[in-house]
């Protein structure tokens, strides 16, 4: 009787690529490609320190420029004797007095800017979070209207006080909103309690100096923006908050790495994450806090200084972090000393600057690298 042949005898012996192997799934997640080896970590390393090195010789050379320049042409000799052997002179009183105070407070609000908006999006996973996102800033201003219409306070130093207490007092309003009820807090309820606290406040700062003609006014002068007409009291006076927020968020950065990969990941890679939460609205309000409160709301530093950053470093954020320590004074001086120079005798605040020069690059960056999640 014939025999029907099997499929294998029908078809002959299989070649080497029929042979039975391990079965893919469609649609399962490739495994992960090796390790980067020493020689890709020592060039990542070199980049990174690299791009360190070349943004604080930009950032001195950004002092060197806000120290020399200014409405009043004064040499660079002169400037360096106002520095080293001030003799009483105008121009030794404008450098030492005026320039230089203005340099200093460039930098640390700067960095409190620049770092804020760095732990900002990585608290919030959200590439494009700003610190005024939680209300700090809108916080900030209600604060100086109350102090200017409610106690008739008009002076920058008495009502720099008030500008931070109010970005403190929404900072923990939206945080506690942000993190309570049912569920496990998120970062999405804390941005949507942020954005509602913001638009409720800047509806009741609309009301009151629209009915304030003398709030109105000196609102308008304050909420500028401006690193010009600052004292040095106003820089001893918000230092040591910037100083602690700084701290505070450099110290995060590896809690903070571990928290890009979800919370549960960074639960199991060991990251207290109610904590690193906790400490790192501290330092948002700290340094955005102190900030606003010195010269005003500035925006887009905190927004554009951190994706710059994470161009050249990657998503490390203690190599993110450091380097918005030197980038965001930079970018903060350099729009400071444009703004004196493109209306000269005149000058053009700091915060219009930075808004001309922060929306094209931010348009730039969404565009090109099509914004990554965080």
């Amino acid at each position: 009787m014939a025999t029907v042949p099997s499929r294998d005898s029908a078809t002959g012996p299989r070649s080497p690529q029929d042979a039975p192997g391990p079965q893919k799934t469609i649609g399962a997640p490739r495994p992960p490609g090796p390790p980067a080896g020493p020689s890709a970590v020592r060039r990542g390393a070199a980049i990174r320190l690299t791009g360190l090195l070349v943004g604080c010789a930009v950032l001195l050379l950004m002092i060197v420029l806000s120290i020399s320049l200014g409405a009043k042409s004064i040499p660079f000799g002169d400037v360096v004797e106002g520095l080293l052997d001030p003799d009483g002179s105008e121009n030794a009183v404008i450098v030492q007095d005026y320039r230089l105070t203005r340099t200093l407070l460039g930098i640390v609000v700067g960095i409190g800017l620049g770092l804020s908006g760095a732990v900002m999006q990585a608290l919030t996973r959200n590439p494009l979070a700003d610190p005024g996102l939680l209300g700090i800033e809108s916080g900030a201003s209600a604060a100086v209207v109350v102090a200017i219409g409610g106690f008739g306070i008009t002076s920058l130093l008495g009502y720099v006080w008030f500008a931070f207490a109010g970005a403190v007092v929404v900072a923990v309003v939206v945080y506690i909103l942000g993190t309570s009820g049912r569920g496990a807090a998120s970062p999405v309820r804390l941005v949507l309690a942020g954005t509602a606290v913001n638009a409720s406040l800047i509806a009741g700062i609309t009301a009151i100096t629209f009915l304030d003609d003398e709030a109105f006014g000196e609102l308008r002068m304050w909420a500028v923006g401006t690193l010009a007409g600052r004292e040095g009291a106003v820089l001893g006076q918000v230092a040591p908050f910037l100083i602690a927020g700084a701290l505070i968020a450099l110290s995060l950065s590896g809690s903070l790495n571990a928290l890009a990969l979800g919370d549960e990941a960074g639960k199991a890679l060991g990251a207290r994450v109610v904590r690193t939460r906790v400490l790192g609205v501290l330092s948002i309000t700290l340094l955005c806090g102190a900030a606003t409160a010195a010269i005003g709301p500035v925006g887009f530093v905190g927004l554009i200084v951190p994706h710059v950053a994470r161009l050249i470093t990657g998503p490390d954020h203690r190599w993110i972090l450091a380097h918005c320590v030197v980038l965001a004074p930079v970018l903060l001086l350099g729009a400071d000393v444009l703004g004196r120079l493109v209306v000269r005798p005149d000058e053009l605040a700091v915060g219009i600057v930075t808004a001309a020069i922060g929306a094209p690059v931010l348009v730039a960056l969404v565009r090109t690298r099509k914004v990554p999640q965080l």
